[in-house]
């Protein structure tokens, strides 16, 4: 055996599991086929690397089994991400919601506290290692991977794959775990783009796209959930962090309800301006809540040039619908190129909830994205992917 453990996939998660296996005087084998670990680390948060959110839990999780991740979260805590980050220099500065960030520091810094501990443990990292073969052993698994046209074996009687999701095929992303777990008869809950912009398509198109750049503090709901953040207009439709939260439970054919002033009343505002000055404006007062270009858009449903003393009933009541309830159909989503984490994955039934080892298949571990657990926008994710490595190393 060449370790006790092979890691396939230096992520968030194989580097937390390969790091607490290490301090546990546990040696593993991390596989990376891209030159560098931690890709998806590096490009998250803009390079700034939201690493946690204070307020993680079970209920920001979408997965067939909600209660799956509980275990993992109890035995892995939010402090103990915060603390673990504090003792290697990062400190962690609340950006909004929860969100933390690197005070001083950035994404680059988090990958190298990983890097370090694994050079100080004797935990090594083979990157450009493209894992082609998986085979299962009476007593382990034997890893066939390309390093530069070669085949290189490996033995270990513990195997982990945290190979995360489809997102971004450019970062290095495949769908290895999903392929191995099918092979081996393990069940698959349907994958989809998550966290991910939304396209609008046909005689709406036009209208969106000439609001590009423009940032619009809204609610944005739907059947199941809302969320009130910033939505932004693109020339393809609608991102920002509102319309990637509701991306993750938004369903191809459906509405989407956009309350466009979520802490006011139009209704009122409209009101009180009538008995202030009956002359202002309906642009003017929409104004102060948006730029220019957005009231001028709105100007296709509103009217924006009238006098609010001027507005019949009928008129206020089609404003309020229109402001507090603009209706979209997106057309579908940007895919997984543009996805921040994939929706669905390795049934959680297939896994144990406390030790994260596969029931069918004895000493093999999935961790991280791979598995049917998608977080919500702002550091949940990686929460996740912390503790479930953390979990993997105690049982390896």
């Amino acid at each position: 055996m060449n370790a006790d453990a092979i890691i396939i996939g230096a992520g968030a998660c194989g580097l937390m599991c390969a790091v607490q296996a290490g301090y546990l005087g546990k040696k593993v084998i991390l596989l990376e086929r891209n030159e560098k670990p931690g890709a998806k680390i590096l490009i998250s948060g803009g390079g700034r690397c939201n690493y946690t959110n204070q307020f993680a839990s079970a209920e920001q999780f979408i997965s067939n089994n909600p209660h799956f991740i509980k275990s993992s979260f109890t035995q892995f805590t939010v402090d103990d991400t915060i603390s673990f980050f504090e003792t290697y220099g990062i400190s962690g500065k609340e950006k909004t919601l929860g969100q933390l960030f690197p005070d001083d520091k950035n994404a680059k810094d988090v990958v190298e506290v990983f890097t370090s501990i694994c050079a100080d443990l004797g935990q090594e990292i083979r990157c450009n290692a493209d894992v082609k073969d998986i085979e299962i052993l009476d007593r382990g698994f034997k890893i066939t991977y390309d390093k530069n046209g070669k085949n290189v074996i490996l033995t270990a009687e513990k195997l982990v794959i945290a190979t995360g999701g489809l997102p971004i095929a450019k970062m290095g992303a495949t769908d290895f775990a999903l392929r191995f777990a099918r092979k081996n008869g393990l069940k698959i809950v349907e994958t989809a783009p998550a966290l991910v912009p939304l396209t609008i398509t046909g005689k709406d198109e036009e209208w969106f796209a000439q609001l590009s750049g423009n940032s619009v503090l809204c609610e944005v709901s739907n059947d199941d959930i809302s969320f009130e953040e910033n939505i932004l207009f693109t020339h393809w439709g609608l991102s920002g962090p509102a319309i990637l939260q509701i991306s993750s439970f938004w369903k191809r054919g459906e509405v989407v309800n956009i309350n466009l002033l979520p802490n006011y009343n139009i209704t009122q505002l409209l009101d009180e301006e009538r008995k202030l000055n009956g002359k202002t404006l309906l642009s003017t007062l929409l104004n102060r809540f948006y730029t220019k270009k957005f009231t001028d858009a709105l100007g296709k449903f509103l009217p924006v040039n009238k006098p609010v003393a001027s507005l019949t009933k009928v008129e206020i009541d089609s404003i309020a619908q229109t402001i507090h309830q603009f209706k979209v159909k997106p057309a579908g989503d940007k895919g997984y190129d543009k996805a921040e984490v994939m929706r669905g994955g390795i049934n959680t039934n297939e896994i144990s909830s406390k030790t994260l080892e596969c029931k069918k298949i004895p000493n093999l571990f999935f961790g991280g994205e791979c598995l049917d657990v998608t977080g919500w926008l702002g550091g949940y994710n990686f929460q996740w992917a912390w503790s479930s490595g953390f979990v993997i190393a105690q049982n390896l």
